[in-house]
């Protein structure tokens, strides 16, 4: 959750509660999150459906996930509802549990945390955010005006301390004040900008573009598994194309991962490499807006560097040798996962010989079928033909689950590998 600085509280407290009649369809909210609201105002305590689920319903978008905000404390939810539990430490949120694995997350209202609560500190980067307030302070500690609006089912009114509503309208990302205060406070709100624009396709008001450009090297001091989650969450939105060419056009590429925008800069001259790279990108994003089934986390990452890698490696007999060399400063900068990294590596060292048809024992690998999405990918941004990996698919047998099996691998050994 994010919050705004002391300063930004009172800027944005004279604004004062607007209520705006704006009767949601009642088929597009979740029934299990409804239930939980109603029984919190019947136990006495205020709650609203909240953030992004309110956000997407006014732009006519059918949310995945509903989260309430409450007056209740945390122990408070969890006395209501059997089918609850508690997570997280430093900030504790109350997960009401559905079936089919739905959750409902409830959060006790927040407030910004005063100098008598933190330590005091010279910069701006949020370390505290565990205080709890009222529904007014919890609104104005949000992000953007769109992710701060609550929704009251009983009055069926739109409850806005920021002006989020004009911005709705408008459909416009705008900060709750001022952008480079909010920016230098938590710097992942510039990748947030950038995938709720692309994501939905908003504008992003100028003096908020501005200030994502002169804040972006803020973002390497930004906790490293916060912004790894982050670019994957540009990556399975539907939306890579827009996401990357907007980190590579406020140049938060070149912060965090320079490797890919050093690429996309050195072949800006014939635009070959790029118009591939893009293409590509357009590619992943329909197969997920068309409902494929979801990619894996592998194959997201391996699709975004595919062409740097390949570039590193061309011309060398060691492929594994120079991937490691190119992912080494990679993982290290974005706190890549183990998993995903030899992922990548075992998927590099294969898309060339699917390519090449020296298909051998890789077709019995566990990652055979996320090496012919890669391949699939490359071919297709290249305009080539993609029957032979679609027969491929067809044929693809699972891997085998013993584990005798799974030790017997169709790779070389990674000499230098990170671990």
């Amino acid at each position: 959750m994010e919050e705004a600085s002391p300063s930004i509280l009172e800027r944005h407290a004279s604004t004062g509660l607007q209520r705006h009649d704006a009767p949601l369809d009642d088929d597009a909210i979740d029934p299990d999150a409804a239930k939980v609201v109603r029984r919190l105002e019947r136990s006495g305590y205020q709650a609203y459906l909240v953030g992004g689920c309110v956000r997407d319903l006014l732009l006519g978008i059918r949310p995945k996930d509903f989260d309430v905000a409450t007056s209740a404390r945390p122990d408070d939810v969890r006395a209501l509802f059997r089918n609850c539990r508690i997570i997280g430490r430093r900030f504790r949120l109350a997960h009401v549990l559905f079936g089919g694995g739905k959750v409902v997350e409830v959060a006790t209202f927040r407030r910004n945390p005063t100098e008598a609560d933190s330590d005091e500190d010279d910069d701006l980067l949020i370390r505290s955010d565990n205080v709890f307030g009222e529904a007014h302070e919890d609104a104005l500690r949000r992000d953007f005006t769109l992710n701060a609006l609550f929704y009251d089912l009983d009055r069926r009114q739109v409850l806005d301390w920021c002006g989020g509503m004009p911005d709705i309208q408008a459909r416009t990302i705008r900060t709750i004040g001022d952008p480079g205060v909010r920016f230098r406070e938590d710097p992942v709100r510039i990748l947030r900008a950038v995938r709720f624009s692309a994501k939905l396709d908003l504008g992003i008001d100028p003096a908020v573009y501005d200030a994502m450009v002169a804040s972006r090297a803020e973002l390497a001091r930004a906790a490293r598994p916060r912004i790894f989650e982050e670019i994957l969450r540009l990556m399975r939105v539907g939306a890579s194309h827009r996401s990357m060419w907007l980190l590579w056009e406020i140049g938060a590429m070149a912060i965090l991962l320079p490797e890919l925008s050093a690429y996309l800069d050195d072949d800006e001259a014939t635009d070959e490499g790029s118009a591939r790279f893009f293409e590509k990108l357009t590619l992943l994003d329909k197969k997920t807006r068309e409902g494929h089934g979801a990619l894996d986390d592998v194959v997201l990452m391996t699709a975004l560097l595919y062409e740097p890698l390949e570039e590193a490696a061309s011309g060398t007999r060691d492929l594994m040798g120079a991937v490691n060399d190119f992912l080494d400063p990679v993982i290290d900068r974005i706190a890549m996962p183990r998993r995903i990294a030899d992922g990548i590596r075992r998927i590099m060292f294969m898309v060339p010989r699917i390519l090449a048809g020296k298909i051998g024992r890789f077709a019995r690998t566990e990652l055979f079928l996320p090496a012919l999405d890669v391949a699939e990918l490359v071919l297709a941004s290249r305009g080539e033909s993609t029957h032979r990996i679609e027969a491929l698919r067809r044929d693809a047998m699972p891997p085998p689950p013993t584990r005798e099996a799974r030790r017997t691998s169709a790779f070389p050994r990674q000499r230098g590998a990170r671990r």
